[in-house]
């Protein structure tokens, strides 16, 4: 089979591959669609240790059950594979499993490539009337709704009435800010520093769009909650600016590990941060649930490119040439 492969600091190759052979425990999915992650480029720029060449990436997939009783069955693809023995499994957190596992990281394959395997129970039956290139936007979008979940669960004020804000108009923010007007929140702002991503995402209906200096830029003290789905210093520097006392800030994006938090004005007034990784076998399969069924939209707001040409995208990407918040890989499966 084929595979874009992460071969060393931005470098990756479209080569042959060995086809992967599902365990008793899994089958074997051909690969339709797959989303490229930040997580995916921070590996390709060298800042993922977890992630080390030679690998395949890509954990943002959808596709076809080849062989077995479910021969043919189209699916997304949930990528984290828990333990399902230990006490978090048990009640619900398989996310933060220590025993976890997830494509596009040893000792998993991801799904930049023409087949993957994975457990029956991480697959998720998808309509005929959904894309799969839609269907794959199940993973992003599950960490924003996870992020909103948690957020709901410790805000003060019902849901319908907040004022929220998300930072970063990439996927993650993207799919936060759908999340949010899916469980009911009416006021929503996204800041996106990108002029041109701006105007893409302008079209997209149910929430404001600005940069970071426009006379819509959330006041100090306003929101509700604020969600940073980029997660550098300078975001959550923002995002302790904008919170109200007794706010909420969702921290879902890995940019930077260090810096920018107002300690001073979080412990004053008291404001909640919440860090959140990825998301539960329930937000994943509620997220799937909206997609198919309308509630985060039309989701047209996807960019896909065949999967022999992903160098470029990442290089594209990278430059801030893309003004789509998600490149959607598509296998050619001529091999």
């Amino acid at each position: 089979m084929k595979a874009l492969v992460y071969t060393g600091v931005k470098e990756l190759s479209y080569m042959d591959r060995p086809m992967p052979q599902p365990q008793d425990d899994e089958v074997l999915v051909r690969v339709m669609a797959s989303g490229i992650c930040g997580s995916d480029m921070h590996a390709y720029l060298g800042h993922d240790a977890r992630r080390p060449a030679p690998l395949t990436l890509g954990h943002e997939a959808a596709g076809v059950v080849v062989g077995g009783p479910d021969d043919g069955r189209r699916v997304t693809i949930n990528p984290l594979v828990a333990c399902q023995a230990c006490g978090l499994c048990d009640t619900g957190r398989e996310n933060l499993c220590a025993r976890r596992q997830i494509i596009s990281m040893p000792p998993r394959q991801g799904a930049f490539a023409d087949y993957v395997t994975m457990p029956p129970r991480n697959l998720i039956t998808v309509p005929d009337h959904t894309p799969l290139t839609h269907a794959a936007l199940a993973e992003p979008i599950a960490c924003g709704w996870h992020g909103v979940r948690l957020g709901r669960g410790v805000l003060t004020c019902d849901l319908s009435s907040a004022r929220t804000v998300v930072i970063g108009g990439g996927a993650i923010g993207v799919g936060a800010a759908l999340s949010l007007a899916a469980q009911g929140v009416g006021d929503i702002t996204l800041i996106e520093p990108n002029e041109t991503r701006r105007a893409h995402l302008a079209d997209i209906a149910g929430f404001e769009v600005c940069g970071p200096d426009e006379p819509a830029m959330p006041a100090e003290g306003s929101a509700d909650i604020v969600i940073d789905g980029v997660g550098f210093a300078t975001t959550r520097a923002s995002a302790s600016t904008i919170a109200r006392a007794g706010g909420v800030i969702v921290h879902i994006g890995l940019g930077e590990a260090t810096g920018g938090l107002d300690i001073r004005r979080m412990t004053l007034q008291e404001i909640t941060f919440i860090g959140t990784y990825t998301y539960t076998a329930r937000d994943f399969a509620e997220t799937a649930a909206a997609i198919f069924d309308g509630r985060l939209g039309k989701l047209d707001w996807i960019e896909t490119r065949p999967l022999s040409k992903g160098h470029r995208a990442f290089k594209d990407i990278r430059a801030g040439h893309v003004p789509a918040p998600k490149v959607i890989l598509t296998p050619e499966h001529d091999a």
